[in-house]
């Protein structure tokens, strides 16, 4: 049997009603060499039927079907250890890919041999109004955003094999499985998002960032704690949430929160000057932007706090605009 370039790898569970348009959108790619490992979660709806039938018409399609719910970190991970292409493209059973998705997608692999994981744009569409969302495009900028949320759409990605070598989904931290795996990966080989929406991805009520947020956030902060080792930061450490506001926007903090912030936002930038994990430029842009809406978005203001500000930290207040430091003057002199 001839080995197709792409697997196409979608967990399903219970998607019934979406799951043919999001089927035809992979089978009708621009880009036609791949087989698609459907992987049904022990669904109790139609999907298992929809899927079979799909297959009778399409011998791209190879279907697994768990008698016991799994999850979709577990059902990626099989799919991965099933597939035979040398690129694997991960999709959900709801949303829809762009007919051109595929085609472009190789075509950064072939001629950027340093780029192991490609992600696009994506736009969200159902249940609100449609939103494009686009993502940093080049390695360094990507692995800078990490720090503050996953900067590549999940159902949008495809990559190169070779490089997930042991890594694989780790069903711990779902829902935020995709933000752990490719952050972790990020230091094994380079990132580029195409920066065109080629996927539509479809928000409901049932989206699991709606249904699970205290799950998401609890994930998504142990993400970030992983990410702060790099720089040598042990997660136990007792200021590891100031070093994480440092680099992911926290509001209402009170003054003192802030200047504790800032201090740890100065050890960062001194640890990565030092080990250069991060690009230093793009870290310190991106550590002086949060910093300034952190000031902005304080849960107080008084005049002490304005006068450490204008002592210590000259540089980082030039950086706050001359209306909004008017603004705040006059916030901390009236202490509001």
């Amino acid at each position: 049997m001839r080995i197709p370039q792409i697997s196409v790898i979608i967990p399903v569970f219970n998607a019934a009603p979406f799951l043919n348009e999001s089927i035809e959108s992979i089978l009708n790619q621009t880009f036609s060499d791949f087989e698609l490992i459907i992987l049904n979660d022990k669904s109790t709806d139609e999907s298992l039927e929809i899927i079979k039938k799909k297959q009778s018409k399409d011998n791209r399609i190879i279907i697994i079907d768990k008698e016991q719910n799994v999850g979709p970190a577990n059902l990626r991970n099989e799919g991965i250890n099933a597939s035979r292409g040398n690129f694997i493209a991960l999709m959900d059973a709801d949303d829809i890919a762009a007919p051109t998705r595929f085609e472009k997608q190789i075509t950064v692999f072939k001629n950027n041999p340093e780029i192991g994981v490609c992600g696009t744009g994506f736009t969200f569409f159902g249940s609100k109004k449609n939103k494009t969302i686009q993502h940093s495009t080049h390695h360094d900028a990507i692995k800078v955003s990490f720090l503050h949320s996953c900067n590549i759409g999940n159902p949008t990605v495809m990559f190169k094999k070779e490089f997930l070598g042991d890594l694989k989904f780790d069903n711990d931290f779902v829902p935020a499985e995709d933000y752990d795996l490719w952050s972790r990966l990020l230091a094994k080989t380079n990132f580029y998002n195409i920066p065109e929406s080629l996927l539509n991805y479809r928000q409901h009520d049932n989206n699991i960032s709606k249904t699970k947020i205290e799950n998401v956030n609890r994930s998504v902060k142990r993400v970030k704690i992983n990410q702060l080792t790099a720089l040598e930061i042990n997660p136990g450490d007792p200021k590891i949430d100031f070093y994480l506001n440092a680099v992911s926007l926290q509001k209402r903090l009170s003054p003192q929160d802030i200047i504790e912030t800032i201090n740890a936002s100065k050890v960062l930038l001194s640890q990565n000057e030092k080990i250069g994990y991060f690009n230093q430029n793009l870290l310190e842009k991106h550590i002086n932007k949060v910093l300034v809406r952190t000031i902005r978005n304080a849960s107080s203001f008084n005049i002490v706090f304005y006068k450490h500000l204008s002592k210590n930290e000259k540089a980082l207040l030039q950086k706050i605009s001359l209306f909004d430091r008017m603004i705040l003057y006059f916030k901390s002199l009236f202490g509001r």
